[in-house]
C-alpha cells in the first residue's frame, strides 16, 4: 500500500430533518451569503427550510442571496458573487444545491482574497492550504452525485474559452454539510440517473487501475459499486423510498470523500476527457463519463485487464474460461448498466458535431502539457485520440 495522509474535517450531518440544525452550524455574528442554482430549491421546499432555520440566528439584512449558478458552474457567473462578497464584507457562504453549486462556492471561497487574475486559480491549478486565504463555507446538499459535500475539489468552466478546469486544496473543505436524503424526491429522473453514474465512475477512477495490496480499499470500492448497481435503477423510479435514497446519497459521498483513494493508484483520465465534451457540447457530465469510460477500458485493456476481471467477478459475479474473457464481459456489463441508467454511450447519440472532437481534445491536451495520463502515465495523446474516436 502506498504512503498516504487522510484529512477530512467536514462535519457531515446526515438524515431526515437535519436542515433545521443550520441554526447551530452557521457561525453567528457574521454576514452570510446563500448561494444556489436555478431555483429548484424554491419548488422542493429546501429554500423555506433553510430560511426558517437561519431566521433564529440572523436578521434578514445579514443574509445576502446569490442565485443562478449553472450546472457546470461558470467562472464569469461566480466572479459576480465574488464582487458582492467583497463589497458586502460577507464572512460565510452557504451553498444550497448539488455539486455544481458547491463547486462554484469553493471557487468563490478561494477567489475572494486572491490577488491577481482569479482565472489563474483554474489555469495554474493553485492549491489552497491556508485557511486564512479563503472564505469559510458550508453546504446543504440537494443533488447527490459529485461528493463535493465532503471533499475539497471542484470543477469550474471558463465559458469564454470553453475550458473546464479544476481547483482544490485542504483549505477548501466545507465546514459542514447537511445531507437529507428526502430532498431527492423532487429531482427529475435525468438528474437521478446522472447522479448514480457519476458516483459509479468516481469509484471506478480510483479502483479500476491495476492489482495492488490495498485490500480494504478495494473491498470498500466494490461495496459502493455493488450498491449503486443494486439500487441505481430502483432509486430513479422510487426516489421517495428512504432506504433507496439514503443508500444512494451515502454511496455518492463515499465515492469521492477521499477514503477509497488513499494508498492506491488512481486514473481520472475518463474525467479529463469527459470534461472537454461538456465544455464543447454541454453534454451532462455523467453522460460524458458513460461515453468515454468503457472505451478507455477497451483501449487500455492490456494494463487494466487484471483489475477488470476482478471487478467483473466481484461486482457483477461474472465467470469465464480466462481472465481476458471475464475482463471483456465486465466492460460490456458496465455498458449494459449505463444503458439501464438511461445513458447513451456514443458521442454521436449526444451531438451531431462530433467529427473533429478528437483533434480538438488532443490539441488542447498537448497545449496544456497533458501528455501522460492515467495511473501508469501511459495514456498518451495518441491513446486519447483512439479513445475519443472509438466513442463516436
Amino acid at each position: 500500500m502506498n504512503n498516504f495522509e487522510l484529512y477530512n474535517p467536514v462535519n457531515y450531518v446526515f438524515g431526515k430533518g437535519q436542515i433545521e440544525k443550520l441554526k447551530d452550524l452557521v457561525p453567528a455574528n457574521t454576514k452570510i451569503m446563500i448561494a444556489y442554482g436555478g431555483g429548484s430549491i424554491f419548488n422542493n421546499g429546501v429554500y423555506d427550510q433553510v430560511k426558517a432555520a437561519l431566521s433564529t440566528q440572523f436578521e434578514e439584512n445579514n443574509i445576502v442571496e446569490f442565485g443562478g449558478i449553472e450546472p457546470n458552474p461558470r467562472y464569469e457567473t461566480l466572479m459576480k458573487a465574488v464582487e458582492i462578497i467583497r463589497t458586502e464584507k460577507i464572512g460565510f457562504v452557504l451553498a444550497v444545491g448539488g455539486g455544481s453549486v458547491i463547486d462554484g462556492v469553493k471557487f468563490i471561497s478561494a477567489a475572494v482574497n486572491y490577488k491577481g487574475d482569479a482565472a489563474e486559480i483554474l489555469r495554474k491549478r493553485i492549491l489552497f492550504t491556508d485557511l486564512s486565504q479563503v472564505i469559510p463555507f458550508g453546504t446543504v446538499l440537494t443533488l447527490p452525485a459529485t461528493g463535493s459535500e465532503m471533499n475539497s475539489g471542484a470543477v469550474v468552466t471558463i465559458n469564454a474559452t470553453h475550458e473546464k478546469l479544476t481547483l482544490g486544496g485542504s483549505a477548501l473543505f466545507p465546514k459542514f454539510s447537511v445531507v437529507d436524503p428526502t430532498v431527492i424526491a423532487s429531482l427529475p429522473k435525468r438528474q437521478l440517473q446522472n447522479g448514480v453514474v457519476d458516483a459509479f465512475t468516481h469509484t471506478m477512477e480510483q479502483y479500476l487501475t491495476f492489482k495492488h495490496d490495498a485490500i480494504l480499499q478495494d473491498r470498500i470500492a466494490e461495496g459502493i459499486l455493488q450498491t449503486l448497481v443494486e439500487i441505481g435503477p430502483e432509486v430513479v423510479e422510487n426516489p421517495t423510498d428512504y432506504k433507496l435514497a439514503s443508500n444512494f446519497v451515502w454511496s455518492a459521498t463515499m465515492a469521492l470523500n477521499g477514503l477509497i483513494q488513499k494508498g492506491v493508484p488512481s486514473d481520472w483520465a475518463t474525467h479529463m476527457i469527459g470534461h472537454e465534451l461538456t465544455a464543447l457540447y454541454e453534454i451532462d457530465h455523467a453522460r460524458t463519463l458513460a461515453i468515454i469510460g468503457p472505451n478507455l477500458y477497451r483501449v487500455m485493456f492490456e494494463t487494466k485487464k487484471e483489475k477488470l476481471a476482478q471487478f467483473g467477478e466481484r461486482v457483477f459475479h461474472l465467470t469465464g474460461d480466462s481472465e481476458e474473457e471475464i475482463a471483456h464481459k465486465a466492460i460490456e456489463k458496465t455498458v449494459e448498466f449505463f444503458h439501464t441508467m438511461g445513458m447513451k454511450t456514443k458521442l454521436s447519440e449526444n451531438t451531431e458535431e462530433y467529427a473533429k472532437t478528437a483533434d480538438f481534445i488532443v490539441n488542447r491536451f498537448e497545449e496544456r502539457g497533458w501528455k501522460a495520463l492515467g495511473e501508469k502515465q501511459n495514456i498518451t495523446p495518441e491513446k486519447v485520440r483512439e479513445i475519443v474516436e472509438m466513442s463516436y
